[in-house]
């Protein structure tokens, strides 16, 4: 696969973790009144709201024309959990401590 046929995918799983993840956990988090969550229950809380728009990972018809672009957005997925799950996103990180510190 051709680095262009991948790039707005990258583009999105590079964003979708603190765009989509960490902002919902932060309204989460501030509506419960925890104003200093656990960098564990933080990332938990991430990948929790992350996961809800998995139904669009998986929209790409099953043709042989799309087979190489749903392998690499498994792979793709499977690492920025792992990334958040281990804390190895720098944003979701940095969304964290500007949470914890401003609230």
């Amino acid at each position: 696969m051709r680095n262009d046929e991948r790039y707005e995918i990258e583009r999105a799983f590079d964003q979708l973790p603190y765009v989509v993840g960490s902002s919902w956990a932060v309204i989460w988090f501030r509506m419960k009144g925890i104003k200093k969550p656990t960098r564990d229950e933080y990332r938990k809380k991430t990948l929790e709201y992350l996961k809800m728009v998995e139904p669009v990972f998986d929209s790409y018809p099953k043709d042989k024309e799309f087979v190489e672009i749903c392998k690499y957005i498994e792979m793709r997925k499977n690492i920025v959990y792992e990334k958040i799950q281990s804390g190895e996103n720098p944003e979701v990180e940095a969304r964290y401590d500007r949470y914890v510190d401003y609230g």
